[in-house]
């Protein structure tokens, strides 16, 4: 493996996490000026908020997206026999830099005490270019108590954390101005003694808007080498502290990772217990339905679309009048499917008339979604597109990051990765405010993507010859091609976030789908 592709790997993944150190030596020296040890700091609970993921889109040099990251509170519970919080974090490179420079995709797990933010049992399964490794590793215990030796954790180092716990640990701390800390991260068997110091306040601007962010330096005064990366972190200057950048300097240019979403997932009682997570099993085409089961849920009144919703579009292909397909999507009973609350999403996309002669489509997509997140756990395409014919049946993991084809092939994707047909009913819930930045990954083709949407502008689309008050969105995948498409999406602004008209420039010509008929509330 080359230097410069070692150097990358450790590199993107520091900016995106602000794993503090990550390519750092051994820090034995003592620390110039006076510092806090974080484990005698103030400690605020306020951080580790259940049900909160955050997004982030991570740029190295001329690459505009060169990995995702997710950082996700699972909640408090009892986990390992012992009380505390569940943290999960996803770094992962993608698009040229994935398939170029290098393959990333970490997963990582951490409980920590509830008291004191102190990690006691961290999991990390990587998965670096040709590099597979799964460690469990269990803080202040003594090495060798496990009763199974195969699966025996390794032990940490009393007071220190691994690199998710030590970001929540910062955010938890009062970050008064020119105030300076100790923490000590241990990642493998190395231990890294990191200083982090206030360096003043910063009206700053992201693709989630604007925000008073407090803004930190990590140095490692002992290891040059480490300390030349310049990491800084910013946090809103608020309760929570959530990172909204964090920047890191690299000789082939600099890293950038930016919030790209936050959001407060539907905040249920976590688990009794950690289970190692599996993908769900694939269940015959016939789904199981029966009356939702008993539990927390998201108020269906929250979503902008209701069971029994059907929307219909028509297809037109450059100036032609005359309609080349048609669409038809609807939302269907809310029920118990293959065992879990959700929804059933339809779609049936087709050509019709000169369309059908030109390009014969036929496609049929079926996603069942859970009913609080409209994340899909089952997915079942149909597509018959000129003499392409495919027919899939993918189950996906969202906790454990996984996607499950029919043929046996397993995919990882990012936690909350969508499907082609949820993402279209998901992205109705975001916030469309003009400048809003929002992603989300999504799986096509057996791949994941990530999709990036931009609200533009508002304004009026002409449908059934009345004005509809709209907001336009750009949409881009994270594929090379994906701009050329030059994607356009427009949206009623009123409650229902109705889908009004969809533009797309393809190798037949530009393409136009608009919404066939006008609801009564829109009228």
């Amino acid at each position: 493996m080359s230097r410069k592709k070692i150097s990358f790997k450790y590199g993107a993944a520091l900016a995106a996490l602000a794993l503090l150190c990550l390519m750092c030596s051994r820090a034995d020296a003592r620390r110039q000026g006076r510092a806090t040890d974080v484990t005698a700091s103030p400690f605020s609970a306020a951080p580790y908020r259940a049900g909160e993921r955050l997004t982030y889109s991570v740029s190295f040099s001329n690459f505009p997206t060169a990995a995702h990251v997710e950082l996700l509170t699972t909640g408090r519970g009892q986990f390992h026999g012992r009380e505390g919080f569940e943290l999960r974090a996803r770094v992962e490179t993608i698009g040229v830099v994935s398939a170029a420079l290098y393959a990333l995709s970490n997963q990582y797990v951490t409980h920590v005490d509830p008291a004191t933010g102190l990690p006691y049992r961290s999991q990390q399964v990587i998965r670096e270019g040709g590099r597979a490794e799964d460690v469990t590793r269990d803080f202040n215990t003594a090495a060798g108590t496990s009763a199974i030796p195969a699966r025996e954790a390794r032990p940490g180092q009393a007071g220190s954390f691994d690199f998710l716990s030590a970001l929540f640990r910062l955010r938890a701390l009062p970050l008064a101005p020119g105030a300076a800390y100790r923490i000590a991260v241990q990642n493998g068997d190395s231990l890294y003694d990191a200083e982090v110091r206030v360096t003043g306040r910063e009206l700053l601007k992201t693709n989630v808007g604007s925000s008073n962010a407090i803004v930190t330096q990590v140095r490692v005064r002992s290891d040059k080498r480490a300390d030349d990366y310049r990491v800084r972190i910013y946090f809103t200057d608020d309760e929570r502290h959530v990172p909204v950048l964090l920047t890191a300097r690299h000789a082939a240019g600099e890293i950038r990772a930016e919030l790209a979403s936050a959001e407060i997932l539907n905040e249920a009682p976590p688990p009794a217990a950690a289970p190692t997570p599996t993908a769900p099993p694939v269940a015959s085409a016939t789904p199981i339905v029966g009356p939702p089961p008993a539990g927390p849920v998201r108020p269906e009144a929250e979503l902008p679309f209701k069971p029994g919703e059907q929307l219909n579009f028509n297809f037109y292909l450059g100036t032609t009048p005359q309609p080349v397909g048609t669409a038809t999507f609807q939302v269907r009973a809310r029920a118990n499917y293959f065992n879990r609350d959700g929804l059933l999403l339809t779609s049936v996309i087709q050509t019709t008339g000169p369309g059908q002669t030109l390009f014969p489509v036929n496609d049929q997509i079926n996603s069942y979604v859970d009913a609080a997140s409209v994340l899909p756990f089952r997915t079942e395409l149909n597509l018959l597109e000129g003499q392409r014919r495919a027919r899939w049946v993918v189950s996906s993991d969202q906790n454990g990051g996984s996607a499950l084809f029919d043929d046996g092939t397993r995919v990882e994707v990012p936690v909350g990765t969508h499907d082609l047909l949820s993402v279209f009913y998901a992205l109705r819930s975001f916030d469309l405010t003009p400048g809003k930045r929002s992603s989300v990954s999504l799986l096509i083709n057996k791949r994941p993507r990530l999709l990036n949407i931009l609200a533009l502008n508002r304004t009026t689309v002409a449908l059934g010859g009345q004005p509809i008050p709209a907001v336009e969105l750009s949409l881009a995948t994270s594929d090379p091609d994906g701009a050329g498409m030059e994607l356009r999406l427009w949206v009623s602004t009123d409650r229902r976030r109705l889908p009004l008209r969809l533009t797309a420039r393809t190798p037949l010509g530009p393409v136009r789908a608009d919404l066939a008929i006008i609801p009564t509330a829109l009228q």
